[in-house]
């Protein structure tokens, strides 16, 4: 372990640009859930597993059109939760390297809680592939109308149940959503996270000698690892569950079995 991450030291030292890529383990030091399985889903949420409900059954936009004030008690407590939390010092480390190496990066994630942006990374630098929780968009699309979303959202916690007034659209005055692709989502507005694709593919095509910092990205949904895999050779992947790199036949890729706050401050004593 002990050379594996001297040794991601120096790969991270030596690269023109840091691509980081990052699922829902990248928040749980920061005392995120990542919602590994129903088991873990219902220990956060232990009203929907009286009601049966999974995440794949609650992250659906058929609730904003049969029971809204239940599909924005599940946004809007996970909203509430991610504008007060607060994102652990490794994000702040990873930063640290881009501004002492005066790295090239970009950042590529899974998540929708903003994490990043709160840490103080760059929008611009930014893909959230499946959209982001801090932004809203008409249920029924009547326009291309995304807008940041910043209005309080009041939870009877006990129920998982809306107090506060149902959002609505500014233009048709249907209710609004959050500008996240969910399950079975014809209606998710694309528009936002295609800007941030075309930013980042352009990124891609003009940087060379790219290593990836993948941090917390499981197999389950592997859209990030997937993408990780394809952009570079020399991957540092970070993962207490799921950190196997054999397979990848590559000399230069890391596997670390480890948490991202301790994996990214151990790197660090050696950056």
């Amino acid at each position: 372990m002990e050379s594996d991450i001297k040794r991601a030291a120096e790969i991270i030292k030596n690269a023109d640009a840091l691509l980081i890529g990052a699922g829902a383990g990248i928040g749980v030091d920061s005392g995120l859930p990542d919602f590994r399985g129903k088991k873990g889903f219902w220990k956060e949420y232990p009203v929907l597993k009286e009601r049966k409900k999974s995440f794949q059954d609650m992250a659906n936009p058929i609730w904003f059109e049969i029971n809204p004030k239940m599909a924005w008690g599940f946004y809007g407590h996970r909203l509430n939760l991610y504008r007060k939390t607060k994102p652990h010092k490794g994000f702040q480390i990873l930063k640290e390297w881009i501004e002492k190496y005066n790295k090239d990066y970009f950042i590529f994630t899974s998540n929708v809680d903003g994490q990043f942006q709160k840490a103080g990374f760059s929008n611009n630098k930014i893909v959230e592939c499946h959209g982001s929780i801090h932004y809203v968009q008409c249920s029924k699309n009547c326009s291309d109308y995304i807008d940041f979303f910043d209005e309080k959202v009041i939870i009877d916690e006990d129920k998982l149940m809306l107090e506060s007034k149902i959002p609505r659209c500014k233009n048709c005055g249907e209710i609004l959503r959050p500008n996240i692709l969910m399950f079975n989502d014809w209606n998710w507005l694309e528009e936002r996270t295609d800007k941030q694709m075309n930013n980042y593919s352009r990124w891609k095509n003009n940087t060379k000698n790219i290593v990836v910092i993948e941090i917390g990205a499981g197999k389950n949904i592997p859209t990030v690892r997937l993408e990780m895999e394809k952009t570079s050779k020399e991957i540092i992947r970070i993962n207490p569950r799921e950190s196997n790199i054999k397979y990848l036949n590559n000399v230069n890729s890391i596997g670390l079995n480890l948490g991202a706050e301790e994996a990214i401050s151990l790197i660090n004593k050696y950056i």
